[in-house]
């Protein structure tokens, strides 16, 4: 069995624009995010390959960093990513895979290993949305072009359904830490309010330390 974690990520100045962050602040933060969350991505047991999928020059540098395969993309959307990652797996022979947003840095190797756990049939999809449940924070396919992907389109909902419609074993998951995401400044203080991991919380409120109030 062969399992990919795919990570697309925006360009660090064009992302997180709703937190009151300069652009600079901005993609400090990012950097942060994506470092952690392949930090935790490359200790996994499970996952074989790690493919970030970016247009940002300093995003494919921390890939490269952490030995992720870097595929280069126009930043046409997120759903444009994953098929171009999509299309390496399966040119590589991978089995399966699992997609992660780069803004979860609370993600621990034993979420992944929960996630790995559904592998019990040759058709599987597994859903975990985010803490709005507006999105899909990670999303877990088999084979990997099972089926495509609908982000930025109350994604989670999408995807429970389209993947029912390719495969009984399709499965709702709550994974917490996976949950906590960042896209505005209730989100960032909820995270940090949470302090999973003390360091990269420290690290933040090292970065950010005007809206913490």
């Amino acid at each position: 069995m062969r399992i990919s974690a795919i990570i697309p990520v925006k360009t660090f100045s064009k992302a997180k624009t709703r937190l009151d962050l300069s652009e600079e602040e901005r993609q400090d933060l990012c950097k942060i995010m994506l470092e952690e969350v392949l930090q935790t991505v490359s200790v996994s047991n499970g996952i074989n390959e790690i493919v970030v999928v970016s247009k940002d020059e300093n995003a494919l540098k921390i890939a490269k960093n952490f030995k992720a395969t870097q595929l280069a993309d126009n930043e046409t959307g997120v759903n444009d990513a994953v098929k171009l990652a999509d299309a390496y797996l399966v040119n590589n022979g991978f089995d399966a895979s699992i997609v992660f947003p780069q803004d979860i840095p609370f993600i621990k190797p034993q979420d992944i290993d929960f996630l790995l756990r559904f592998q019990n049939a040759p058709k599987f999809v597994v859903v975990v949305p985010s803490r709005h449940f507006d999105g899909t924070n990670a999303l877990v396919r088999m084979p990997v072009n099972l089926m495509e992907t609908h982000y930025d389109e109350d994604s989670y909902k999408i995807h429970l359904t389209i993947g029912k419609s390719h495969t009984s074993k399709t499965s709702l998951a709550f994974v917490r830490r996976i949950m906590l995401d960042v896209d505005n400044n209730e989100d960032l203080r909820y995270l940090l309010q949470q302090n999973e991991k003390p360091d990269i919380s420290e690290k933040i409120l090292n970065l950010i330390k005007s809206v913490k109030s």
